[in-house]
């Protein structure tokens, strides 16, 4: 197991994603900031937090569950559809790993007129399968397809590894 981030590398490339985020975003009053199920809503509370410390803009979070291995079944999203209509959102998850479910995390969103999309992820694997990209990522690694990136949040001690 080797540790890619520490704890405070990822708090330093979160700061990073928050201001490029508000950057982004700076004519806006309000965001939505859209986390995966568990680990992508985790890392969209921490930056809800941080641009709340840099910006004036109104944050809205919103926890997507999406069935990882069956994608096509029905995602959920905690606040309504009109919620986000006409507001800039910005997707969030742990890792882009081949794709596939920050995809149909796009496509759930596009149901409905979006100010602006954008997406964020931690780590970018480069494997992708469909072509979708990260607007903001913490970090880009080349890696097999057989090693796999775990992202462990815990409270006090945040790690990102390779397996």
């Amino acid at each position: 197991m080797n540790i890619i981030l520490d704890h405070n590398q990822i708090n330093q490339k979160l700061k990073r994603i928050a201001y490029q985020i508000y950057e982004s975003n700076s004519n806006e009053t309000e965001i939505v900031l859209a986390g995966i199920a568990s680990r992508g809503y985790d890392l969209a509370l921490l930056l809800k937090k941080m641009l709340e410390e840099i910006s004036p803009l109104e944050v809205i979070l919103c926890e997507v569950k999406i069935d990882k291995k069956e994608p096509l079944n029905q995602i959920e999203t905690s606040i309504t559809d009109k919620e986000y209509t006409n507001k800039s959102v910005v997707l969030i998850d742990d890792v882009l790993n081949s794709g596939t479910t920050l995809i149909y995390g796009v496509k759930h969103f596009l149901n409905v007129p979006l100010k602006k999309f954008k997406t964020a992820v931690l780590v970018n694997r480069n494997h992708k399968k469909f072509p979708v990209k990260a607007d903001f990522k913490g970090i880009s690694l080349s890696t097999s397809l057989n090693e796999l990136v775990k992202v462990d949040l815990n409270e006090n001690s945040f790690k990102a590894y390779l397996v």
